[in-house]
């Protein structure tokens, strides 16, 4: 049997810490290092850099970070596995080699292609023949071929974000495609590991447990064993924390149902078995997998018009009033020009006798959307400036008018297998084709909308508390929709599994209509997973058309978790 393969991660999206590349060479002993750069907005991004300069389209910050550690993981023989090639793989492997060669160095560099629709086909057909990009999500044994070849580098365009460590278990431990089990296993430990210092205390409701060093967050590792099993770690002496909460704070962040579909084999969710194995050692066991469906998600990303946004400051007395005022001279002008959508939304009221004046103030933001740039340029930006001394009491905005911006529409498409040609190109040039899988499972997900399988509790006294109370969140943005994981802490408590109870009793889509008003008319899911202690919540549509065009105040749903934790619930006492 093999040992297991130390995979660990650098980054977690197109704008982490530059120096952690270097972090994790130096911190301790590693197999391969992996790194997670893309996103539906980033794609957006890089989208928008080719239209400027066709030879980009890849995560720029990456060449920095390998010129810069090159040598160093050469010299330990650390494998590094990125999906930083975006929409340019092959310009990224070309780039690194100019780096190598400048650098004295001969690294053998391969690269994954065969995700990038664009002018095809199989675009024109899904109706997007314009769309700015589209990418299918690739799966992990192209990346595994490229490795077992031997590449020191793999890069690749759109595979999954756990790919990127399902390839290098594949090639570590020699599974082929039907090792549902151990694939899902390598999915898991995936999930919890792409988006890089989040699995060790970033982004986490409890941060308050965490011990706080002053040193910046480690990065996680994962070491994944031959059955698919593995620990989630971190270097030594690195900050932050790894225990069951921050890996569970993860692998409920953006899953939507309890099957996740990936290319290479379907995961069930909620056969998740966790187990605190050490000081900043969680065991991840007991995963379950199925063939994987028949069909590739596609993120297809267009561009949907320009946006441009004004923010109005709104102090002390009659506020209602003023910000009625301003509507209207607002309405009035754009009346004439209208934009397509028009969007007003105003924060909390100020405190009474504020002793401060931003204390007493609030904000009425407004934005214009348009396909056209004229009608959100400079007859919407004029009519804010010309308000200034002829509108409410105390006018003032928090920067002056800027021009408008184009933004991005994102939607999720499907193709047939058949229409991708999942390719590695090997460092000596020759082509491999990835074959696809032989066996499918195609099943429908159940919905989220199900009666908990707890019974109903006796009557008790209540209490009304914040929900976070004893729940933590995870929460983000899957296209339009919004995910929100909630789950018990997992603290040692002997009222652990009363609360798991508690909560998924609790938890229904007409409780997370009350706890988010404006999902009231929106299609809620509720999923339970009571092995991890909780339960995923999946918001349809919040996000509107996706994160560039959504108009609300958190467009990524990245602080929806903390404001529903934050609302008031009845609690039973017994569980307090």
């Amino acid at each position: 049997m093999t040992t297991p393969a130390r995979i660990g991660n650098c980054s977690g999206f197109y704008g982490d810490r530059l120096s952690a590349m270097r972090e994790m060479l130096e911190g301790g002993q590693l197999d391969y290092l992996t790194g997670d750069y893309l996103a539906e907005l980033t794609m957006l991004i890089l989208g928008k850099d080719t239209m400027r300069d066709p030879s980009l389209g890849y995560a720029r910050t990456f060449v920095s970070q390998v010129e810069d550690c090159l040598g160093l993981a050469l010299e330990q023989g650390v494998r590094i596995v990125t999906n930083a090639g975006g929409l340019n793989p092959a310009g990224l492997a070309d780039r690194l080699r100019e780096v190598a060669r400048g650098l004295g160095l001969d690294p053998a560099i391969a690269h994954v292609e065969g995700d990038d629709l664009r002018g095809t086909d199989t675009l024109a057909a899904l109706g997007r023949p314009n769309a700015l990009t589209a990418n299918a999500y690739l799966g992990g044994f192209g990346i595994a071929r490229a490795l077992v070849a031997g590449a020191d580098i793999v890069v690749t365009g759109r595979v999954t974000d756990a790919s990127v460590v399902v390839g290098p278990a594949v090639a570590h431990h020699g599974w082929d495609e039907t090792a549902y089990d151990e694939l899902a296993g390598a999915v898991v430990a995936g999930h919890v590991i792409e988006c890089g210092t989040q699995a060790t205390g970033g982004n986490f409701s409890g941060f308050r447990t965490l011990p706080h060093t002053g040193m910046p967050l480690g990065f996680p590792i994962a070491e994944v064993a031959a059955d698919g099993s593995s620990v989630i770690t971190k270097h030594d002496g690195t900050g932050g924390a790894v225990t069951c909460d921050t890996v569970t704070a993860q692998l409920v962040y953006e899953i939507q149902s309890t099957r996740y579909l990936n290319p290479d084999v379907t995961t069930l969710l909620d056969t998740i078995a966790l187990e605190q194995a050490g000081p900043d050692r969680v065991r991840i066991s007991g995963v379950r997998g199925e063939a994987p469906p028949s069909r590739l998600k596609v993120c297809v990303n267009e561009l949907g018009g320009f946006r441009n946004t004004v923010e109005f400051v709104l102090t002390g007395l009659d506020i209602e009033a003023k910000a009625d005022w301003i509507r209207t001279q607002m309405e009035d002008v754009l009346a004439a020009n209208r934009p397509a959508e028009v969007t007003w939304s105003q924060t909390s009221q100020p405190h009474r006798d504020a002793d401060t004046q931003e204390a007493a103030s609030c904000l009425l933001r407004l934005t214009v959307k348009d396909p056209s740039a004229d009608p959100v340029g400079k007859p919407f930006t004029s009519a804010a400036v010309e308000a200034a001394l002829a509108s409410y009491p105390g006018f003032t905005m928090t920067a002056p008018p800027a021009k408008p911006t184009p933004f991005g529409i994102y939607r999720a498409e499907y193709v047939d297998r058949s229409a991708i040609t999942h390719t590695v190109v090997h460092p000596d040039g020759s082509r491999e084709v990835v074959a696809d899988p032989t066996a499918f499972v195609d099943r429908d997900v159940e919905p989220g909308t199900r009666p908990s399988p707890y019974p109903c509790p006796s009557d008790n006294l209540t209490r009304r508390m914040p929900l976070g109370t004893f729940v933590h969140a995870r929460s983000g943005d899957k296209g339009p929709n919004a995910n929100l994981g909630l789950w018990v802490v997992n603290d040692g408590s002997p009222k652990y599994a009363d609360r798991v109870t508690w909560l998924s009793k609790l938890i229904n889509p007409r409780k997370v209509r009350e706890l988010v008003p404006e999902a009231a008319d929106l299609d809620v899911e509720v999923f339970l997973l009571p092995n991890l202690g909780g339960v995923n919540v999946v918001i349809h549509g919040l996000l509107g058309d996706g994160v560039a065009a959504s108009t609300r105040f958190d467009p990524q749903a990245k602080a929806l978790g903390e404001w529903v934790r934050s609302r008031l619930v009845s609690i039973e006492e017994g569980l307090l």
